[in-house]
């Protein structure tokens, strides 16, 4: 079992024993996971990452897995322009490889917005620190789990 994955098993458990891990077999792709798990793609909750241009720091927004970041939105919500960042940087601050960022186990705080698209399903599903694992709970409870304010960034794709 990967250091990533042990990671987040170990908040996991920390917050709520009940939440499990689930493989998807290869899926690695929001689409290809929301087929593997039987449920709709916007239930897939993928982790976007952003640099802010003047700040440095990076932002991550959690978004329905059928939508996109719209960047001016997400730049209001952190008070500054946002750019792309580089594998490197996620990999230092969040402990993951681009593909199993999961929302819950970074390595040091980040400030996370949650899109607010995610809470019209019971249950929805995040990288659980692989591409190819992920777990689920409700919206709320993933929401409460990041830390991620609930707000308004995506749009349809």
């Amino acid at each position: 079992m990967s250091k990533s994955l042990k990671r987040v098993k170990s908040a996991l458990f920390a917050a709520d024993p009940s939440l499990e891990v689930i493989e998807t077999g290869q899926a690695t792709t929001a689409k290809a996971a929301a087929l593997s798990l039987g449920c709709a793609v916007d239930q897939i909750a993928k982790s976007i990452l952003f640099e802010g241009d003047l700040s440095g720091h990076l932002y991550l927004f959690v978004t329905a897995g059928a939508r996109q970041v719209d960047l001016e939105q997400a730049a209001l919500l952190a008070d500054e322009p946002l750019g792309k960042t580089d594998a490197a940087s996620i990999r230092a601050v969040t402990g993951f490889a681009i593909g199993g960022v999961s929302p819950v186990g970074h390595l040091t705080e980040i400030s996370t917005f949650f899109d607010e698209t995610l809470l019209n399903y019971q249950k929805i599903y995040a990288a659980a620190g692989t591409p190819i694992h992920v777990f689920g709970c409700a919206p709320l409870q993933m929401a409460y789990l990041c830390q991620g304010l609930i707000s308004a960034f995506s749009r349809q794709m």
